[in-house]
């Protein structure tokens, strides 16, 4: 036992009392279901009526059996390329933001950062349908404004070319969440002391010496952490994308992604294994999120610096 009566390195008994509502609200919600997701993904369904253990039955059919074989590939892709853009637009935008308004502008830094986090208090559902308005082909604002500026040749109707639609919906997607990073990059700005810039630039150091080696090695913890948090979003992603391209990932699959295909299995579908097959596919992206955020964070973990 530790001085003072402390126990499990200064956690003592009390602490878990209050630990414990946010445990149980955390099992009923998350892990409840998590677990139930694994259990029935090992079962045979006959519509809502569990049938036999089929073991990992639904997991080959997703990757066997047409059209889930074809589906589950390109869903993954369409997420990947999602997060790769999201993740480019959204959190550059947001760390060189951050940058501007910690170090390049004293007035009105409130009122800038509250505009740029305003997208991120709007329902997703509302900011997909009043994007689906600004890129309508015919009357859509976007193209009114590149033809206005004499740049009609740029016009395009932008959720309609299977080449274009994931790339603008991943655009709206970056534009809705920038804000979140831009209030975790500044918190984290705040915390730089300016010592460490003022033995820079006594050094010699120019703006961008000491932006490569003192303020973005100091925020790899916060890039680290929306990184992840990047990754998860995007590989749950689902009602931006139903709200912009439908639950078929309109056009021609194009915009089609792994949890519109776990609603589409769910239940929009007539097989009668749907909750199994849906389960696994459930089970799945959990996986691939998990696997991906472990091995990220160990990455990143060997790779911070401390000064």
């Amino acid at each position: 036992m530790a001085e003072g009566g402390r126990k499990w390195g200064g956690w003592r008994p009390v602490h878990l009392l209050f630990l414990l509502p946010a445990l149980l609200l955390y099992s009923l919600f998350v892990v409840y279901p998590m677990v139930s997701a694994l259990r029935f993904s090992l079962y045979e369904w006959n519509g809502l009526e569990r049938v036999a253990f089929s073991g990992l039955e639904n997991f080959r059919i997703l990757f066997t059996r047409y059209p889930y074989n074809q589906e589950v590939w390109d869903a993954l892709r369409h997420n990947l390329y999602l997060f790769a853009v999201t993740m480019v637009a959204q959190n550059a935008f947001a760390l060189f933001l951050a940058v501007v308004l910690d170090r390049g502008i004293r007035r009105g830094r409130t009122l800038f950062r509250n505009v740029f986090f305003l997208p991120h208090l709007v329902a997703v559902v509302v900011v997909g349908f009043l994007w689906s308005l600004i890129l309508n082909p015919q009357f859509g604002a976007l193209n009114r404004a590149l033809e206005a500026a004499g740049l009609g040749a740029l016009a395009h109707p932008w959720l309609g070319d299977p080449d274009t639609a994931l790339t603008a919906v991943a655009l709206v997607n970056a534009w809705s969440w920038v804000g979140f990073p831009l209030i975790i990059f500044l918190a984290n700005l705040a915390g730089i002391p300016e010592e460490y810039h003022e033995a820079a630039r006594l050094d010699g150091a120019g703006g961008w010496q000491a932006f490569r080696y003192i303020t973005l090695p100091l925020l790899a913890p916060s890039i680290t952490i929306v990184t992840v948090l990047t990754f998860i979003g995007n590989f749950n992603a689902f009602d931006l994308i139903y709200a912009m391209g439908g639950s078929n990932g309109s056009p021609g699959g194009s915009t089609d992604v792994l949890a519109l295909l776990f609603y589409r299995i769910a239940f929009a579908g007539n097989d009668p294994n749907a909750v199994g097959v849906s389960n696994a596919m459930a089970v799945l992206m959990f996986l691939v999120v998990f696997a991906a955020s472990v091995l990220y964070l160990r990455w990143r973990g060997r790779g911070e610096v401390t000064y």
